[in-house]
């Protein structure tokens, strides 16, 4: 496997959360990429936010659904893809930024990702990320 083969994978999940002003999240092409029993970790504050794909999408489909969050846009801008046989495991730093409640916001970050082949392709089986923020910054090299 080459590490070209899970990029398209994290295209496919920051195009299924990035929307832009006017338009709508397809959060449900996340179900897609990854196993059922996939998770996500938001881990930029005192506690891990731990979820499973249902509630990854639900908060998110809310907060969109109510108008609360009228834009937003991930990407990944650098990253590091190592595997071996059939799992793989790819470091991406990541820019994302939004308008919630009216008020803009942005933040770098990163992300780790790692992925299993499965008889119908290359799978997600866990994402976990944090952000910087006084005293944590991505390091030069991994942008």
């Amino acid at each position: 496997m080459t590490p070209d083969v899970v990029q398209p994978l994290i295209e496919e999940f920051f195009a299924a959360v990035s929307f832009p002003e006017g338009g709508a999240p397809q959060y449900e092409r996340i179900r897609d990429l990854f196993v059922p029993a996939g998770l996500l970790i938001k881990n930029s504050g005192d506690e891990p936010e731990i979820s499973g794909l249902d509630a990854f999408i639900a908060p998110r489909q809310e907060l969109f659904d109510s108008g609360r969050l009228t834009f937003f846009e991930e990407v990944e801008v650098a990253a590091r893809t190592e595997a071996f046989g059939n799992v793989a495991h790819r470091l991406s730093t990541y820019d994302k930024r939004g308008v919630q409640d009216g008020v803009a916001f942005s933040a770098t970050g990163i992300i780790t990702t790692q992925f299993i082949a499965t008889p119908a392709g290359w799978r997600m089986t866990a994402m976990a990320w944090d952000d910087e923020r006084p005293g944590l910054a991505v390091p030069d090299d991994y942008r």
